[in-house]
């Protein structure tokens, strides 16, 4: 399938898909009419809008039968003045608001989920599926939060999915959120929880905040265990028209519109919004700030830097080998996590962009030579953004679903942190297998109840083999054997990123970061009185690269030492937080 281009006819749309009726038994505000919650949507500008009450849709429907019963008035010729007014003031705003139905479930241990759909679902189905996740017949009326035995989270990503629906983890990283800090799951079961396919977004309360701790920073794809980068967005959770404040003037129950999240669409509709949560264009979405400027995307990228998904080329001639780089990117970023190539334009942020003179003429070429190269075929998106006036080119990769991808049929590359370079074989073997290899859904036997606790979530579970160790940075790379071969050392290299054993590198061999792990350890080695220790992690030393801080780090199990190389500052999740330098604070989020 060739590369296509995409539609850059589009204008952005205000929305906000987590609102409550009165028809949630926990709604503070009464009596509030469905009209009222619709004038102060439109009030507070926005364009679409989502009822999704405690594991009912009868908000949605008593709505639906009030505009009805008004309109069937209005046929007979029997309706009041006030009536008409009603009917009429209802026909004007659902012109102006598109106005989803959907629901939020309380899934197994509480967790929440937000299902939602196209107008024109039928409601009966939607009860269906209510009914069919185990929600007793008489929530249906009452639209309670607390259900008893209902299903499990992977369960109703499913259902919802499969029924045309969006579903969405509600709060993730807070209260009854599949995301929050602090639930200790065993297995894959909290990689499932924020990463099934069924999944097409995370609601955070956190969104647009620009600290290391962000949950939407947490899932952008370069974390060992969670490679799918996950959509971020956020919604009131309205469970009132009006917004409540403390004395400082700080909310603390939000109203309608209070967050809101930006999306850019063709138009205000229903499959619209489906086609974006769809798609891997993640700056199609944003946090609403009536007070901030337009976000330049390709400058946040840029102050973000070259990384595991995204990386920036100035050039794409022929010439000195640039539009072979690209391609080579495409290829490894497929063979990776996904990723955004920008193409007329460098990393650093104090140059001004170059960007790209005759930019159509360039996605043609772009999707001549994906489609010519890369086999087997892949689908990428190619547009033009636009940054600092000049017109920059954007290749958006996709995971490949047919690994391993190659150049010419045999060079096959991978990403690896902010680098593209030739896989070895083990890498090939391990790229093979996991495409023939799908991770199999957790057990109900490995899921526990979570503790009370609500903040983001910072750190990927530990897997224990042996001694039970903290989880270790989300980066950089830890040499786990060596062995002597004559005059050589063969190395087994363990990517921290997402876990994979890499045997025989050598030091002539390996790439920069392998290499100089080798190096340190050769003519380095750790010794554990010089270690800056924390307990049971440390910190052995700091040192720059391409004017970033990386940090080589240790951990102790009983008296052997476990030796972090080149953990960058997106690798240092969970509590490596500490050894950051104290010109870089870690961010509370």
């Amino acid at each position: 399938m060739a590369p296509r281009k995409k539609n850059n006819k589009m204008q952005w749309f205000r929305m906000d898909l987590h609102l409550h009726t009165p028809a949630s038994a926990d709604y503070q505000e009464a009596p509030i009419t469905y009209l009222d919650i619709l004038r102060k949507a439109e009030l507070r500008g926005l364009d679409i809008i989502a009822f999704t009450d405690h594991n009912t849709i009868g908000g949605y429907a008593a709505m639906m039968r009030e505009i009805e019963g008004l309109a069937y008035l209005e046929r007979l010729g029997r309706a009041q003045p006030d009536e008409l007014k009603r009917l009429n003031e209802y026909r004007r705003l659902l012109d102006k608001i598109l106005v989803l139905p959907g629901f939020e479930f309380t899934a197994t241990f509480g967790f929440h989920i937000l299902g939602i759909f196209a107008p024109e679902t039928p409601l009966r189905l939607l009860e269906h599926l209510l009914l069919s996740l185990h929600v007793p017949a008489h929530v249906l009326d009452e639209g309670n939060s607390e259900v008893g035995a209902s299903s499990d989270v992977l369960t109703a990503y499913q259902v919802i999915h499969e029924a045309g629906g969006l579903c969405i983890a509600a709060h993730a990283n807070s209260a009854h959120g599949v995301a929050m800090k602090g639930f200790d799951f065993g297995g894959q079961t909290r990689i499932a929880y924020t990463q099934d396919k069924h999944l097409h977004a995370l609601e955070v309360t956190d969104l647009g905040k620009r600290v290391r701790d962000s949950t939407e920073r947490f899932f952008n794809g370069t974390k060992q265990g969670y490679p799918r980068r996950m959509r971020c967005i956020q919604g009131s959770d309205a469970h009132r028209l009006n917004a409540l404040t403390d004395k400082n003037g700080k909310i603390t129950l939000y109203g309608v519109g209070d967050r809101v999240t930006e999306v850019a669409l063709p138009e205000r509709s229903f499959a619209a919004l489906y086609e974006m949560f769809m798609g891997a264009d993640f700056a199609r979405s944003r946090a609403y700030n009536p007070k901030s400027q337009p976000v330049d995307y390709i400058q946040q990228a840029r102050e973000e830097g070259p990384s595991l998904v995204q990386s920036f080329h100035e050039q794409m001639s022929r010439a000195g080998g640039r539009l072979y780089s690209v391609i080579a990117d495409v290829c490894a970023f497929a063979n990776t996590n996904g990723g955004n190539i920008y193409v007329g334009v460098d990393p650093d942020v104090q140059n001004a962009p170059v960007g790209i003179d005759k930019p159509h003429e360039a996605t043609e070429l772009l999707q001549q030579e994906i489609s010519r190269m890369i086999s087997p075929s892949l689908e990428v998106e190619i547009d033009v953004v636009e940054s600092r006036g000049k017109s920059i080119v954007r290749i958006q990769v996709p995971p490949g679903d047919d690994r391993p991808y190659a150049i010419d049929e045999n060079r096959i590359y991978v990403r690896d942190e902010a680098e593209t370079s030739l896989a070895v074989r083990d890498e090939i073997v391990n790229l093979v297998l996991g495409s023939r290899r799908p991770t199999p859904p957790p057990t109900p036997a490995e899921v526990v109840p979570p503790p009370p606790v609500s903040a983001p979530v910072t750190e990927p579970p530990a897997v224990a083999d042996g001694p039970v160790l903290k989880a270790p940075p989300s980066g950089g790379v830890e040499i786990i054997e060596a062995q002597r071969r004559g005059d050589t050392v063969y190395y087994t290299m363990r990517d921290l990123r997402n876990g994979n054993i890499v045997k025989n590198v050598t030091r002539n061999s390996a790439r920069r970061l392998w290499h100089y792990a080798i190096k340190q350890r050769e003519g380095n080695p750790v010794r554990a009185d010089k270690v800056q220790w924390q307990g049971e992690i440390g910190l052995w030393q700091r040192y720059q690269k391409n004017g970033e801080t990386r940090y080589d780090l240790v951990q102790r199990s009983g008296d052997e030492l476990h030796v972090y190389y080149g953990v960058a500052e997106n690798g240092m999740s969970g509590e490596w937080h500490i050894f950051f330098t104290p010109d870089e604070p870690s961010e509370p989020a």
